[in-house]
């Protein structure tokens, strides 16, 4: 229920803000709005205002629509004919197509404003472990480098890093890497080389395929949250109970023990834990659950969180104006980002199974929205993006397929015919219907996964 309503929530921010760009401008433009529609199908709510604006929300939430007076849609009264979209001088219409997608990418860049007004928590990007005869390894990069910028852009923190790491997707070149060691002030200039950069790759992993693999605190096998029909509570365990040892073996970190629970499936552990700064022993058995054939042990309990030192952790935030002006700067990368990933989807660089849909969204917006407001403001900056661009592009049914056909009517002095327009029409529709297609195919291979 929860991804179900993170899903809605993000999905009708993204399409009331495109929408409304339309509608605010068309209003402008002195174009008559007959209905603001969020969602497709039977309609849920509605109402008019003292403009003859019908308001609307729809069953289907997955998308929205503004209508407008049109000579080409339906009879218009003579008395009106001034306020029909299809009369108004292109420039107008160019502004009414366009605001959409603009809209969108304002959001985006108010949404990152808000987050790096309020401030955001971001560890700070040092290498754990550099692996052999890897590309960064040959480049010189050591375990406790701090990766500082890639190809000149600020890397803050790991997320940063991937960003700048997938732009090169598909590409053969030296990636220049800036590095400070560990315990040092001063930056050093890394050349990384890299030949078809992740091209193909149908779940790319940058940091990876570099080599780089990021420091993490060692976590300790101490018991957090327990659930109550968990093997753990019914066999005695507490939260705050350090595991020590399995059958004899020395537990040295949480995923040992978490590996081994997964191993004895339905058979007894005797543990060795540390209670209250007292040693006992206990025996464990945990349940058993099969998951795609395959059968592993689980006990119902969660590990205790571990706190990053203060030297580890970078704390971003920025006055009003500092902050939005780090939002545009972000939502430029993104859109530039973006652009390049369909080009290069269009020329086989990048996989085509990177495409996602609904399914997926719901998935993602569903566990931003439980992990926090600073992941969840900036995933529907990156989905507000996406929308953006993705209705600029010139595909007819799309906002680029009308300002496309806009350009050319300036050009050509007219209007293109309509038959040449309906051409295009069901040129755009294929494609976008096949887009989807590929996408709710790719969702449900993923789930099925």
């Amino acid at each position: 229920m929860q991804t179900i309503f993170a899903f809605v929530i993000t999905l009708g921010i993204l399409v009331s803000i495109h929408e409304f760009g339309h509608f605010w401008v068309a209003r402008r433009c002195g174009v008559k709005v007959l209905r603001f529609s969020i969602g497709f199908g039977k309609i849920l709510w509605r109402r008019t205002d003292r403009h003859g604006t019908e308001f609307a929300i729809a069953a289907i939430p997955l998308g929205g629509y503004v209508k407008m007076l049109d000579e080409r849609e339906e009879q218009v009264p003579a008395a009106e004919l001034d306020r029909a979209f299809n009369r108004k001088p292109v420039f107008s219409r160019i502004a009414i197509v366009a605001a959409g997608p603009l809209a969108n990418f304002l959001l985006a860049i108010v949404v990152l404003g808000v987050m790096y007004m309020v401030g955001v928590r971001t560890l700070v990007p040092q290498v754990g472990e550099v692996l052999v005869d890897s590309p960064a390894a040959i480049a010189g990069i050591q375990p406790g480098d701090e990766i500082v910028a890639i190809d000149g852009t600020a890397t803050l923190g790991w997320q940063a890093v991937n960003m700048a790491l997938l732009s090169p997707i598909g590409e053969s070149r030296d990636l220049d890497v800036s590095v400070r060691p560990e315990g040092s002030e001063g930056v050093r200039q890394r050349s990384v080389t890299v030949v078809n950069w992740l091209a193909g790759q149908e779940q790319p992993d940058p940091l990876l395929s570099l080599g780089i693999v990021p420091f993490t605190l060692p976590i300790p096998a101490v018991l957090g949250p327990l659930a109550d029909d968990g093997a753990a509570v019914r066999d005695g365990l507490r939260a705050g109970d350090h595991i020590l040892a399995v059958d004899g073996e020395p537990v040295i970190d949480w995923m040992q023990f978490v590996t081994l629970v997964q191993d004895s499936s339905n058979r007894p552990m005797q543990l060795v834990i540390e209670r209250d700064g007292e040693r006992q022993e206990l025996e464990l058995i945990p349940n058993s659950r099969t998951v795609n054939g395959v059968t592993t042990g689980f006990i119902g309990a969660g590990v205790q969180p571990v706190s990053w030192p203060d030297t580890m952790v970078r704390h971003l935030q920025f006055g009003p104006v500092a902050a939005l002006v780090e939002g545009a700067r972000e939502t430029w990368s993104l859109t530039t980002l973006t652009f390049e990933s369909l080009w290069k989807m269009m020329v086989g660089l990048v996989s085509v199974k990177n495409l996602s849909g609904p399914i997926t969204i719901a998935k993602v917006a569903g566990a931003s929205f439980d992990s926090g407001l600073e992941n969840f403001l900036h995933l529907l900056a990156m989905l507000s993006v996406s929308l953006g661009v993705l209705n600029l592009l010139p595909v007819p049914v799309l906002d680029g397929g009308h300002l496309l056909y806009y350009l050319l009517e300036m050009v050509r002095g007219k209007p293109l015919s309509e038959k040449a327009q309906s051409f295009g029409l069901k040129i755009g529709m294929t494609l976008v219907v096949g887009v989807m297609v590929l996408a709710m195919y790719n969702d449900l291979s993923r789930l099925l996964q």
